[in-house]
């Protein structure tokens, strides 16, 4: 009797970017565990996805956000949303809708669609890719949500950890791209800088497991070995390390909940290892308090911190706006909104919000024409 294939049929959206060749790479290295049957890209390196065309052979391909949109919704069991940006909260809701597991790493789809893609959701079908929620995760496999004072999101700080705000005010985008310890895209690296990636984590960990904003907090951690901690109410924290990697997260995300064997290095404890953390400077790194808040307004805020982060981002690599002009006109454009009740939120609803960041966002940065 034929056995059936015991491979996990995978679908990997955004494949020419940093999550996407890592994935690749370990479905690469685990043949029997893992097989590939939809790539997608948004085009901007299209020799890289032909060679990744050729050599996996999917069942489907395609490049631009209507193709990932389409091989979301194909059969399979996972797939893996390593877009980045608005653009993936399409793909994340066709998967959701196929009954797919969704490993998530655009964390922008959640933040932006927030009670209407958790909805769509089954119990389980999420499994989040980002390091620190998938930290997250593991963690809290160690007690009930009763049992859960706190979840502490760690935060390497970025290039710029220990300047004040004065001490910003000249920083370059070449700067900005120089991460000390993740090798990132450029719109996630610089939004590490700003802190509005960990910004944008804190609202995702509240989608995520459901845990209070007042429960949630950030702390800074150079070397990003311990990737998040849960403390319990007994006064135990559990905390997952590794060195920096995003290998791990994505392979449990293709696997969840087993693990996948040497999917990355782990600590060499014959070496003197030393972790060191910080509080956060909110006041040189504002980006997170005003993500509480957004978050904490719920409905479109989340989505219009979004938008117009990515629109100032542009513009500060080219040149247009400031480094810590970032995060004060994503506050200025936060203030103009007009949130709209939660009751018959639609899909509709949330990218307008996301049309109106960006054009206020961009009004604001270029003036009066």
């Amino acid at each position: 009797m034929a056995t059936r294939d015991s491979r996990r049929d995978v679908v990997v959206l955004g494949s020419t970017g940093s999550i996407g060749t890592q994935a690749l790479d370990l479905v690469r290295r685990n043949p029997d565990r893992f097989r590939v049957v939809g790539l997608t890209a948004g085009g901007s390196n299209p020799e890289l996805f032909q060679q990744q065309v050729e050599e996996f052979a999917p069942s489907y391909s395609g490049l631009g956000e209507e193709a990932s949109v389409e091989a979301a919704g194909r059969p399979c069991d996972v797939v893996l949303n390593g877009i980045t940006g608005a653009v993936g909260l399409r793909p994340t809701l066709a998967a959701l809708d196929a009954g797919s597991t969704l490993a998530l790493a655009n964390k922008e789809s959640l933040i932006m669609g927030g009670p209407l893609v958790l909805e769509r959701a089954k119990p389980g079908q999420i499994v989040p890719v980002d390091s620190e929620h998938s930290a997250l995760a593991q963690c809290l496999r160690a007690g009930t949500p009763e049992e859960v004072r706190r979840l502490v999101l760690t935060a390497s700080g970025g290039p710029f950890r220990g300047r004040t705000r004065e001490q910003l005010a000249d920083v370059t985008p070449e700067q900005a791209l120089n991460h000390p310890t993740w090798d990132m895209g450029p719109v996630i690296t610089i939004n590490s800088a700003t802190l509005v990636n960990k910004g944008l984590e804190v609202i995702e960990a509240h989608l995520l497991f459901g845990i209070p904003f007042d429960r949630i907090e950030v702390v800074v951690h150079p070397t990003s070995v311990v990737h998040s901690m849960v403390e319990f109410v007994d006064g135990s924290t559990l905390v997952q390390a590794s060195p920096p990697t995003m290998l791990i997260p994505i392979a449990l995300g293709l696997s969840w909940p087993d693990r996948v064997p040497d999917a990355a290095p782990s600590v060499d404890w014959s070496r003197p290892e030393t972790w060191e953390f910080f509080p956060l400077d909110d006041e040189a790194f504002p980006a997170v308090a005003l993500a509480r808040a957004a978050g904490e307004t719920g409905s479109t805020a989340p989505a219009v911190y979004n938008a117009a982060n990515e629109v100032c981002v542009d513009a500060f690599r080219r040149g247009v706006l400031g480094f810590v002009d970032i995060v004060p006109t994503v506050a200025r454009v936060l203030a103009g909104l007009d949130v709209p009740s939660m009751s018959g939120l639609t899909v509709d609803d949330i990218l307008a919000a996301d049309s109106w960041a960006r054009a206020e966002a961009t009004r604001l940065i270029e003036g009066p024409a």
